[in-house]
């Protein structure tokens, strides 16, 4: 993947750029996760792509080369913070604390997708499609991923039955049975039509 967007910032001299994504619109239970991600111009990982075209074998390879040669940050919007002010908000929020959260504020953020949150710490750019075009981006998507992922797998050992270790919470067959059967959960999306009809 080409580094079109960074090198055009780095050359208008800007030396922090950050990528950002979110993982986890869709699920019918548990957080939103965003990660910021500051490449290191001299290590960057290779195989950088969109997690969702990536196999969890590679983006379980990725990831932690990523924690160790980049500068990375991660936001979480809980479960009640979803149904209090919407997923795309609580998207937003979570990118906005992802950003907050890194060591020193970047320059500019690339962010994936067509919106920009609010009072966000420096300049941004919304880049749709932006974690198949940025590596900086895919790098945020494949740390998002894998931490949401993770927090998907510890939930499912306390509410089991639901699949969330294969399914992270997205509406399968599988899970949107065992809503009908088991009920919902603290962790299910009440403002999410399938739960709120269940309940």
């Amino acid at each position: 993947m080409e580094m079109t967007f960074e090198e055009a910032l780095w050359g208008r001299g800007v030396g922090r750029v950050c990528g950002v994504d979110e993982v986890g619109r869709g699920p019918l239970a548990g957080p939103v996760v965003a990660a910021a991600v500051v490449l290191n111009r001299e290590s960057i990982p290779e195989g950088l792509n969109d997690s969702k075209k990536l196999s969890i074998k590679r983006r379980e390879f990725l990831a932690p080369l990523l924690w160790q040669s980049a500068e990375v940050s991660v936001g979480v919007a809980t479960v009640e913070e979803i149904d209090a002010i919407n997923i795309l908000q609580a998207s937003l929020l979570a990118m906005r604390r992802a950003v907050a959260g890194l060591r020193v504020v970047p320059e500019h953020a690339l962010v994936d997708g067509n919106r920009l949150p609010e009072r966000f710490p420096c300049e941004a750019t919304a880049i749709v499609g932006g974690d198949g075009k940025s590596p900086s981006i895919a790098a945020a998507s494949i740390v998002a991923k894998i931490w949401r992922d993770n927090v998907m797998k510890e939930a499912a050992t306390q509410w089991p039955g639901y699949g969330w270790e294969t399914n992270a919470g997205y509406p399968t067959k599988c899970h949107k049975s065992a809503l009908r059967n088991l009920g919902a959960t603290p962790f299910h999306r009440r403002s999410f039509k399938p739960v709120r009809d269940i309940l």
